[in-house]
């Protein structure tokens, strides 16, 4: 397994190892003790799948509120996205910066979005299905967000969402609350 740092502490991508022959592949996407051993302590306790059969279908930015707050670990298994995570913790140094990564099937990396950020994702091929772990239960009293509202412009070269902001409470990567009443042009 290859674990690289983003340009975002904590934000990581995970390439696991894949074994392959003329049979095919085999590879362990996940595994406890590997991540253990590599210095990353995560729970997951419910996988989520989605599929989206249009290019460019947006999901997100989404996150999850405390005590209901979620790690992720973000996959695709066909097609290709471009998956952007947003800093939510005010204390941080990169606080309201993203990071936009792209996966596919074939790429085999995975994003690792801890507590205390946004996250979603943009597809960019037909068909596209994304698994991702989540390390607590999905809590639909407890989940925020928003669509193309954040305080940064993300430029790819593919992926040029309108953006507007509208945080008003971020305490330490732990919570966070959106009010529409409060958006400003970025």
């Amino acid at each position: 397994m290859l674990v690289e740092d983003t340009a975002i502490e904590g934000v990581k991508i995970i390439t696991p190892k894949k074994h392959g022959d003329e049979r095919g592949f085999f590879s362990e996407v996940y595994n406890l003790s590997t991540w253990e051993k590599a210095g990353l302590h995560y729970r997951f306790v419910q996988d989520n799948h989605s599929l989206s059969t249009n290019v460019g279908v947006i999901r997100g930015l989404h996150f999850q509120t405390e005590p209901a707050a979620q790690d992720k670990l973000v996959r695709v298994i066909r097609g290709l996205i471009l998956d952007v995570v947003v800093d939510l913790r005010q204390s941080s140094p990169t606080f309201g910066r993203h990071v936009a990564v792209e996966l596919s099937a074939e790429g085999w990396r995975q994003l690792l979005v801890p507590i205390g950020f946004a996250h979603g994702f943009c597809v960019l091929e037909p068909n596209t299905e994304v698994l991702y772990k989540v390390t607590n239960f999905y809590s639909g009293r407890m989940i925020l967000g928003w669509l193309s509202m954040i305080p940064i412009s993300i430029s790819t070269g593919r992926f040029h969402p309108p953006t507007r902001c509208c945080p008003t409470r971020i305490a330490d990567g732990r919570a966070c609350a959106i009010s529409p009443r409060h958006s400003r042009e970025s």
